[in-house]
């Protein structure tokens, strides 16, 4: 054989080593990860990620209508933070007397309303100015005046007898003249003395929420009658005394109400009945329960949401 044909042939057998080579070599099948093998670190991170929280309000936004009474004794100040730090609403609040803020909401300028004047709030209902309305808590109307009792009152039973002398000493005492629920609280124990002391020299009007009423009968050693937490709340700064108290027709009653949607398109429903929600739970009703305990030694507000209003001599 001569080279030229040995060069060939070596070539092909070369050419063929190479191709059995080729096919003979299995194709590696793709392997799956071990059952036992550790989940990346980022599937362990999306694994124990916190739960989202929960979307804010589309509108966070909230108008609450309410008493000076609620405001001056610091109820307010430890409530409202609490709701807006839990829901994320932000409450603007209004203090003003109860016939100021029913007025608010029947004119469509406030979401929620926080009052104490039964009889005014059914006529609210009654009227359709509003949706709900749920019994949240109560204190007590006492009236104070100066340690001297010029009208000789301490003690008496009820505020019937206690305004009969008032009116027959011509002492001083001050009205709030605002339409508050104290306001006419005090105008209808009048009437039930069959007394009427517009006019009088000696009767005052403040025009002026709770507290500062307040300041203007210890001011002028003056009789008043006050809801019995703005008075504790403050009465370091007054030269008053509780003369009389404890008289069942004396009790003061809030309810929440939300405003009626239909009443207008910039009512917050939403957010209102959130905001009457907060107020009768039971987590809050415990604050409310407890406010005013550790510097009082008792509780400014009795906690109601849940209780038949009978047992507060109410009828609805």
């Amino acid at each position: 054989m001569n080279n030229s044909k040995r060069n060939t042939l070596l070539t092909l057998m070369l050419v063929l080593a190479m191709w059995l080579a080729a096919c003979g070599a299995p194709t590696p099948a793709p392997t799956a990860a071990p059952a036992t093998e550790a989940p990346t670190e980022a599937a362990t991170e999306a694994a124990t990620e916190a739960p989202t929280e929960a979307a804010a309000p589309a509108n966070p936004n909230i108008i609450l209508a309410t008493t000076t009474s609620t405001q001056d004794s610091g109820l307010l100040d430890v409530l409202v933070p609490m709701f807006q730090e839990q829901t994320g609403y932000v409450v603007q609040t209004i203090a003003v007397g109860t016939g100021e803020a029913l007025k608010m909401g029947e004119e469509g300028n406030a979401d929620v309303l926080l009052v104490h004047a039964p009889s005014s709030e059914k006529a609210f209902m009654e009227g359709g100015h509003g949706k709900d309305r749920l019994l949240v808590m109560h204190n007590d109307f006492v009236i104070v005046g100066p340690a001297a009792d010029p009208a000789g009152i301490k003690g008496m039973a009820t505020a019937r007898e206690a305004f009969t002398a008032i009116f027959n000493a011509g002492a001083v005492f001050i009205t709030r003249g605002d339409d508050s629920g104290t306001h006419k609280k005090e105008l209808a124990l009048w009437k039930s003395a069959e007394l009427d002391p517009a006019g009088q020299t000696w009767y005052t009007e403040t025009g002026q929420g709770m507290g500062a009423s307040l300041t203007v009968a210890s001011e002028k050693a003056a009789y008043i009658l006050t809801d019995r937490a703005t008075y504790l709340a403050n009465k370091d700064n007054l030269q008053l005394e509780i003369l009389v108290e404890g008289e069942p027709g004396l009790l003061n009653v809030y309810h929440v109400m939300t405003v009626n949607p239909e009443k207008s398109d910039k009512i917050n429903y939403e957010g209102a009945l959130a905001f009457a929600n907060f107020l009768v739970d039971a987590a809050t009703q415990e604050v409310i329960g407890q406010f005013g305990v550790d510097k009082f030694g008792a509780p400014l507000f009795v906690p109601d949401a849940g209780k038949d209003p009978a047992e507060l001599g109410l009828d609805s």
